[in-house]
């Protein structure tokens, strides 16, 4: 089998055609991916005893460090790579091409939100932009391009130019996407109050050691009041996987149809747990078909059902990094 195989997740339509290209991608990276097969076996996961998608076993994440975990031969392969604490180690995701990280943030936002022709970017991601190898960037850059609007582009530090940005917006009645790290957009709103009736606001992330975390509540509470608007949007994303989750204010995030979550048992990584329980977060990202697409990730969430969860932490003794994510 070989990727070409593969259906185009983007038009998933069902649960049962998520369901067969599960099986169908499992089929492939046990195949295709040294790591992923490697783990299979340790694990003593034989592709004939996987029949549904709870069989499917989930890579831990941390392998993303240490390991090249795809499909293909990466000795010279591009690759995305994370944000890391002081001396820590960053994730790399490599990509043989670009396609299917295209298509999963462009269609997973047109999903959620409409055209990206719709809104005036502004992204306000400075620990990001000082570094290469940023996925966030990636994606941002190209909302800003396809969005077609001559006023959005990237801030840096520029606190003043931006806050002229966003009054000026206002004042045309533009439909904007102020997309913002946390603790930059906490800077924005310490410096200056907003009444904006035209602007998202849509936060990426945590404090990535710049200030001290707060609960998701406590922060979308002084974004409230700092920026003026009635709810703060939240997007979910990692180094680890192409494809994001978007909350619409409330904490709870949803997931496209090609993406799908399940909480596990801490001390048995092995055991699902049921909706409404909280645990370690469990990614199905079909997006993933060159890399892995199984994921156990190293947050803590409670998961209401296949397509929406909160995360609430992470887990005991995980490295915090720049995920998106806040200390419950």
């Amino acid at each position: 089998m070989t990727i070409e195989d593969l259906e185009n997740f983007w038009e998933i339509d069902s649960q049962s055609a998520f369901e067969a290209l599960a099986l169908k991608t499992f089929y492939f990276q046990y195949e295709n991916n040294n790591v992923y097969r490697s783990f299979c076996d340790l694990i003593n996961c034989h592709p004939a005893e996987v029949t549904t998608v709870k069989d499917i076993p989930h890579l831990p994440i941390s392998f993303f460090k240490s390991k090249k975990v795809c499909c293909f031969q990466a000795a010279d392969a591009n690759f995305f790579s994370s944000s890391t604490t002081t001396g820590g180690i960053p994730s790399k995701h490599y990509y043989r091409q670009l396609e299917d990280y295209q298509m999963s943030f462009r269609k997973g936002f047109e999903y959620f939100f409409g055209t990206i022709e719709d809104y005036t970017v502004l992204a306000l991601l400075p620990s990001y932009m000082e570094r290469e190898g940023s996925s966030l960037i990636y994606m941002a850059d190209d909302m800003i391009r396809n969005s077609q609007q001559p006023e959005s582009g990237f801030y840096l530090n520029q606190w003043e130019a931006l806050k002229e940005k966003l009054h000026q917006l206002e004042k045309k009645g533009k439909k904007t996407l102020l997309l913002g790290v946390s603790f930059a957009l906490l800077e924005l709103v310490e410096q200056y109050f907003f009444d904006l009736q035209h602007t998202w606001i849509m936060e990426t992330g945590g404090m990535k050691g710049r200030r001290k975390e707060l609960t998701r509540e406590a922060l979308h509470e002084e974004l409230k009041k700092g920026f003026g608007v009635p709810k703060i949007y939240s997007e979910y994303g990692m180094t680890e996987l192409l494809s994001q989750a978007y909350s619409k204010g409330r904490g709870v995030f949803e997931c496209p149809p090609w993406m799908r979550v399940a909480a596990r048992e801490n001390q048995d990584p092995f055991i699902q747990l049921p909706w409404g329980q909280s645990g370690g977060l469990n990614i199905i990202d079909l997006a993933n078909r060159d890399s892995c697409a199984f994921i156990a990730s190293e947050d803590l969430a409670k998961v209401h059902s296949h397509s929406h969860f909160e995360v609430m932490g992470r887990l005991d003794a995980s490295e915090i990094r720049g995920c998106n994510l806040m200390v419950f």
